[in-house]
């Protein structure tokens, strides 16, 4: 927080890329007593007005692309010009922690043309006014080093700059530079080693009061001595116990130092701001694989007393003042914390008052709640390797996301599956399949043989599963399925090369798992075929310009004479392409619900006029505009010969359709109402430029909509990683609850958030039946 001629102002990094926002790593702030009034109310705001440095508007920013920064830091971070560096030494904090920890006079080393060389800090501060819009004027904190010894005369000043000196030193013997180009000095040999048991420097010193765990329990003592045994550093301490005074004998890393548990001075808080719970000794450390696990946004638990539980999710992860390892910034779900997310006066995230609480990154754990247990996950094993599932439900199945659960677990940064090495077509439908349906989950359990059991086991256990519970798949899971099915002999491409979603999941349905094909087609006269996905072949010169997804599966079965046999519990539809690379229509409006009934096999189906029972279909009325522009049209006797008494009809093919028993009434209408088959919509995937993502439908609400990108961020060059992510997109139901002329007026770079992507990249449409999901 600070003041410059002006308003005091909170200011921040920018550590994700928003729309209209600058670029990650750009600075920005935003009026004290406006981020104040803006965390008045007990919820915690979605975006802040924010100001960037560099420009005069204000933009309304996630707050959960925006890190606190302090005021040491602000000036520290300034001087990098570019953002991206000024990210990387923000986020990896092992250069920034240095720099703020040095003082004048104190020796390092120092990069001058590739070369480190020796000096000493003689000045840190400002070298000169920078003019920043609007007048923030935020100091660019730069360091001066008189470099020494040997380096001596490789400088480039004498501790003057522009006309200002700031220290003193021999010609070109000294140099102005950021914390970028700092580092430890090469370190001396000491004089003399330390007398055993000396405390001149240990994290805690006799006389010392101190917290320690005791059967996970927090317990109070004085330190009395050190000493030191093979190599390591133990405390002595006294305590007050039931059974009188107690002395014990407990590693340093063990306990800590009174003050380091209670606030700053200043704090309005009389209650300890962090803890330090011994490790879990239960199931999710086991193999150590959760602690990978936990990233900003995971939902975890930590217990902090004896039979005492909290849960809350992560929103910081960083080092404290003083304090050794990696902690946690945890926004609680009630109000038993003891911050808004700052630590002794400096700001680490945002959360309402006493929801926050700083624990040890591994005092968390995933929350226990909604995790299958370890014996679940022995019995599924058990259960399939003996193959006894016998149509039973499999106790170690984990339920797809759905509703506040969804938003809960999957929303934010480093969520859904993280992407690696053109992966992204096989992220976005593994997410559309399996993170909020369960229409496919027979392809978690079906015996897929002895042979591809390890398959299927990796889809099960290391991505479904977490996907699930954790909301988070690293990417070297996916790369294991990846790898398994290059060895396997399936494709020998699959860890390196781009691939289409449908070659995947015919792959792994058809040939690895062996789940039954999810179509069945009926042409005129031909055997019956067998399909897991469909693709949309429409003719060229069609009069669809703003077609549905209805009426291009409508048009497609039309053209090939197609007929569904039976009703499908999942649907995998392929928009119309000219080949792999090119769209045929600009804009595709998704289908909330698919119907069927016009396009089953001996189904019964309602005349278009008068709404009986139909008993004829007119092949060549389907594009008779006089109808509508396309869709079948069935008639009952007496409105087929009205509409083809009509000269221009009479000509017409009219093959009867077959009716079930019991649809016959007298003149041909019906007894009751033909019942209509309908799929609703549950994902859609999009692609452009060859980067597949996915929006995937998580409640029954019109605006229960999130958007997934497998690689929507990244973190370092080469030898860094890509950052999944998960938005909500409300304004894509909004935009799907317009009328369908409205709709087709809306101008696509003029819609809101990501819903262009929605209706001019859609790529694979996926339609699911809960009531044929509970047979199949």
């Amino acid at each position: 927080m600070g003041s410059f001629n002006g308003p005091k102002y909170v200011y921040f990094i920018l550590v994700g890329e928003g729309q209209w926002v600058g670029s990650p790593g750009s600075i920005c702030c935003i009026e004290e007593n406006v981020y104040t009034d803006t965390f008045s109310d007990s919820k915690t705001p979605q975006k802040l007005p924010i100001k960037f440095i560099d420009k005069y508007s204000t933009f309304d920013v996630d707050v959960d692309l925006l890190q606190p920064l302090k005021e040491k830091e602000l000036g520290l971070l300034n001087s990098i010009e570019h953002p991206p560096d000024r990210l990387k030494c923000f986020l990896e904090r092992e250069q920034l922690d240095f720099a703020l920890s040095l003082e004048t006079d104190k020796q390092v080393s120092v990069e001058i043309n590739s070369e480190w060389c020796q000096g000493v800090v003689r000045y840190i501060g400002k070298i000169m006014d920078q003019i920043v819009l609007p007048s923030y004027n935020i100091p660019h904190i730069y360091f001066g080093i008189e470099l020494q010894g040997k380096d001596e005369g490789k400088g480039r000043t004498d501790g003057s700059y522009y006309g200002t000196r700031h220290f003193t030193c021999k010609y070109n013997c000294g140099i102005f530079v950021t914390l970028t180009k700092l580092r430890a000095a090469t370190q001396q040999p000491r004089s003399a080693p330390d007398t055993e048991g000396s405390a001149g420097d240990e994290p805690v010193n006799p006389g010392d009061q101190v917290h320690f765990f005791i059967d996970e329990t927090i317990k109070q003592g004085l330190v009395i001595g050190l000493q030191k045994k093979d190599a390591k550093t133990y405390a002595m301490i006294a305590t007050d116990g039931e059974q009188g005074n107690t002395n014990l004998t407990l590693p340093l890393e063990c306990v800590i130092k009174d003050e380091l548990l209670s606030p700053a001075a200043d704090s309005n808080t009389d209650t300890r701001m962090d803890w330090e719970a011994p490790p879990k000794s239960s199931q999710w450390q086991s193999g150590g694989e959760w602690k990978s696990q936990l990233v900003q946004n995971s939902v975890v638990e930590v217990s902090l007393e004896a039979e005492r539980l909290m849960y809350g999710t992560i929103r910081w992860i960083g080092v404290l003042p003083e304090r050794e390892g990696l902690f946690a910034g945890l926004e609680l779900e009630e109000d038993k914390g003891v911050s808004d997310g700052s630590f002794k006066g400096l700001r680490k995230f945002f959360c309402p008052p006493k929801r926050g609480l700083f624990v040890k990154l591994q005092s968390c754990h995933p929350d226990s709640r909604f995790q299958s247990s370890r014996d679940q996950r022995e019995t599924a094993t058990r259960l399939l390797t003996e193959g006894k599932e016998g149509g039973r439900a499999i106790t170690g199945a984990v339920p797809p996301l759905d509703g506040d659960r969804a938003v809960q677990v999957l929303k934010g940064k480093m969520r859904g599956i993280q992407g690696h090495c053109n992966s992204c077509y096989m992220d976005s439908a593994l997410f559309s399949l399996f993170s909020c349906s369960s229409v496919l989950d027979s392809m978690l359990f079906k015996s897929p043989g002895s042979r591809d059991a390890d398959i299927q086991n990796t889809l099960r256990e290391e991505i479904v599963n977490p996907l699930r519970t954790k909301g988070f798949v690293a990417a070297h899971s996916v790369m294991k399925l990846r790898k398994q099915l290059k060895e396997g002999g399936h494709c020998a491409s699959f860890t390196t090369d781009e691939k289409d979603p449908e070659e995947f999941l015919s792959l792994i349905m058809h040939h690895i798992l062996k789940v039954d094909p999810l179509l069945k087609l009926q042409s005129v006269g031909q055997k019956e075929q067998e399909a897991y996905c469909y693709q949309i072949f429409i003719d060229q010169s069609n009069s669809l310009v703003l077609p549905t997804v209805q009426q291009l599966l409508e048009y497609s079965f039309h053209n090939s004479s197609l007929r569904l046999a039976e009703v499908p519990s999942c649907l995998v539809l392929q928009m119309p392409r000219f080949g792999k690379k090119f769209k045929l229509f600009e804009k595709i409006m998704p289908s909330l619900e698919l119907d069927l009934t016009d396009l089953l096999c001996n189904s019964p189906r309602e005349c278009i006029l008068c709404g009986g029972l139909a008993s004829q279909e007119c092949v060549d009325c389907f594009t008779d505009q006089t109808f509508s522009n396309a869709g079948f049209k069935q008639f009952c006797d007496k409105c087929s010969e009205q509409v083809h008494s009509h000269p221009r009809r009479r000509d017409h093919k009219l093959p009867r359709l077959s009716l079930p028993e019991g649809f016959r009434g007298g003149n041909g209408t019906a007894k009751w109402r033909v019942p209509r088959e309908k799929l609703e919509l549950f994902a859609v995937l999009c692609i452009e430029t060859s980067h597949y993502v996915s929006f995937v439908r998580y409640g029954p609400q019109k605006d229960d909509w999130i958007f997934f990108d497998s690689m929507a961020d990244r973190h370092g060059d080469q030898d860094g990683y890509n950052i999944p992510t998960v938005t909500l997109c409300p304004e894509v139901g909004r935009y799907l609850d317009m009328p369908l002329t409205e709709l087709a007026g809306q101008t696509p770079r003029d819609m809101e958030g990501v819903a262009k992507r929605l209706f001019c990249d859609a790529y694979m449409y996926l339609y699911q039946s809960k009531r044929m999901e509970l047979y199949k």
